[in-house]
């Protein structure tokens, strides 16, 4: 899982998940959702990276990144993140990537971005990886904005 503000991490520690990890290229980020859960924080392997760099020290069933690979807008930088992500995920392991949709920004924070098509995102994540399952959000921005998302589901093959 990716992304510290997220609260995903959250829930799932308060449905009894364990064996969490959560990778932030932001120290500070992960210190406020240290901070944030309190204890809870010991159930979670704080890891602070790059993701297009990290170095998996074990294998996971799930991966789940929002909003970080439409980000990514070299094409070296997609490889890097998808070699990584074969490196962690176990085989038959689930990988969802939510992005921008094709209907989505064109920019994010004044940021570029890359847009994509559960088709499109299928081809950069590879033969590796089927995909499973895809669903369309409207995410609110807390400014009150509306963006377009895909949410893509992948099994890793054996």
């Amino acid at each position: 899982m990716w992304a510290a503000a997220s609260l995903l991490v959250d829930c799932l520690l308060g449905q009894g998940f364990s064996r969490l990890a959560v990778l932030d290229i932001s120290a500070a980020a992960l210190e406020a959702a240290i901070s944030r859960l309190g204890e809870g924080a010991g159930w979670v392997d704080w890891v602070v990276a790059d993701v297009t760099q990290f170095k998996p020290q074990e294998k996971y069933v799930l991966w789940h990144d929002r909003a970080v690979f439409h980000f990514l807008t070299s094409a070296e930088d997609r490889q890097a993140y998808m070699a990584v992500a074969r490196q962690a995920i176990k085989p038959e392991g689930n990988l969802i990537i939510a992005t921008f949709a094709l209907n989505g920004p064109e920019k994010c924070s004044g940021l570029e971005i890359v847009r994509y098509s559960p088709e499109s995102l299928a081809r950069e994540v590879g033969d590796d990886f089927e995909l499973v399952e895809t669903c369309d959000e409207i995410h609110t921005t807390p400014g009150g904005g509306h963006q377009n998302f895909v949410y893509c589901r992948f099994r890793r093959k054996k």
